[in-house]
């Protein structure tokens, strides 16, 4: 098996990379979707107190964060169904199609008043959330996962993460577009509706992603044999102190959940900028996102060539981060429209180069960890780095729930005071700028795959026949 490891170079075609990059649309899709309205639907609409509403998504990050890392153990070790199906791809659909369906649950809340059922309210938020999670961690988990292993060399894990990040950008853009065209703020049948049209277009994204979420049988057989080959495997909380000595990992980790942070509160902060600072919604907001996404799509192709010139993943994704930060600043002293379609635009150009570097720098980390303990275990480090990027929700909620009190934010009025307003400002802009910040200095710091370490674990995995 070692020998046919190393004699074969598994190439994919264009058109698998895009099915995968389907696989990543789903996530992306409800990335904007939960991030922009689930916080505003039950603090704006249903009516309930921004306090009960953040305890709630600290609840909800809390079970995020446990559940990831045991559904990663779990998932890692080889099943009846592994020989034929693979280790990921059954996971991906077990795990998938219930979380799809579960997103509209999330908008079906009890139709009682918010301030005499408010314990009613609060625990469908905390019960139906943490359903959302625990099947979208069993999806997100294994999906992601696949990466590493399938696409292995350097030219080939850019190009379909390329591929991949610009069907996943349509996913946030259509995450964006498709409930801003339904719903109408303040109305709640229409979120009802948009959660209706989001499972539909995210179950056809599922089936289109099933060829790209299919391992190849080369190295479902490696594994298999390693796996024979070794039976002893180590326990949960041994993989658990291997991955936390792993320096450069630890350093990717701590900066991707700065970054999260940073993607968790300006998301969240969508409707309230649209509705209080720009006095917009509807297809306005959606004019914002386009802005957003055509800016993605223009800088990810050039990115990813820049990537390939100077063969240096480390040295693109912080550029991009660095970018990322300068861009940020503008947005929070901007409360005109067309101006702030052109800062995002901006801003989305900086967004599209930190993000298709993801999955390669993501995917080097694997290959090291590999090396240095002779074993594929995709599913616990990625279900670590779920877990720990979970207190983004935390730290949206937080934000939120303190600027709103602090600056006498009023739930479910239509207008807002002047000072309420800068409150929007800041969990829309300057608190971002601050995590990115930190996320750049933690990865410049910390985070030193350098090409020559990329090249010698590659060296060292053919020599390991994985």
């Amino acid at each position: 098996m070692e020998k046919e490891i190393e004699t074969i170079e598994i190439k994919h075609s264009k058109k698998n990379m895009v099915s995968y990059g389907f696989g990543q649309f789903i996530p992306e899709f409800f990335a904007m979707a939960f991030g922009a309205y689930v916080f505003f639907y039950y603090e704006t609409v249903i009516g309930l107190n921004v306090w009960l509403t953040s305890i709630g998504f600290i609840i909800f990050a809390i079970w995020n964060a446990v559940n990831d890392p045991l559904i990663g153990f779990l998932t890692d070790r080889p099943f009846k169904f592994t020989k034929k199906w693979g280790r990921r791809l059954p996971w991906v659909l077990i795990g998938g199609i219930p979380w799809i369906f579960s997103y509209l649950l999330l908008f079906t809340p009890p139709n009682v008043d918010p301030t005499d059922g408010a314990l009613i309210l609060f625990i469908w938020l905390v019960v139906m959330t943490c359903v959302y999670d625990t099947f979208a961690s069993l999806y997100g988990v294994n999906f992601y996962s696949i990466f590493p292993d399938k696409f292995r060399g350097d030219s080939e894990r850019r190009l379909a993460s390329t591929l991949s990040t610009l069907v996943a950008a349509v996913g946030t853009a259509m995450g964006s577009i498709v409930p801003s065209f339904i719903i109408i703020l303040g109305e709640r049948s229409t979120y009802t509706l948009q959660a209706g049209v989001a499972v539909i277009v995210c179950m056809v994204a599922l089936v289109a992603a099933i060829p790209g979420s299919r391992e190849d049988q080369v190295r479902i057989d490696c594994y298999l044999e390693k796996c024979e080959e070794d039976m002893e495997r180590p326990s949960f909380f041994k993989g658990f102190k291997i991955l936390l000595k792993h320096k450069n990992y630890m350093g990717y980790v701590i900066s991707f959940l700065f970054y999260r942070c940073v993607i968790e509160t300006m998301v969240g902060s969508i409707p309230y900028v649209a509705k209080f600072v720009l006095g917009v919604e509807g297809i306005q907001i959606t004019l914002i996102m386009a802005a957003l996404l055509i800016g993605m799509f223009l800088s990810m192709p050039i990115w990813s060539k820049i990537a390939d010139r100077t063969n240096n993943d480390r040295k693109t994704i912080m550029i991009a981060a660095m970018f990322l930060t300068i861009v940020t600043v503008p947005l929070f002293f901007i409360d005109n429209y067309v101006v702030m379609i052109f800062a995002i635009f901006i801003w989305g150009f900086g967004e599209g180069a930190y993000w298709v570097m993801l999955s390669p720098n993501r995917s080097n980390i694997i290959d090291e960890s590999v090396v240095m303990t002779g074993r594929r275990t995709e599913g616990i480090y990625q279900g670590f780095q779920t877990f720990v990027s979970r207190a983004a929700l935390i730290a949206q909620a937080l934000s939120f729930s303190i600027v709103h009190t602090l600056t006498g934010f009023v739930e479910t009025s239509d207008t807002q005071t002047p000072i309420a307003t800068l409150g929007v400002q800041i969990h829309f802009a300057l608190l971002p700028m601050i995590f990115m910040t930190i996320s750049t200095i933690v990865l410049w710091k910390f985070y030193k795959l350098t090409p020559e370490n990329v090249k010698h674990n590659k060296e060292k995995l053919k020599e390991l026949g994985l």
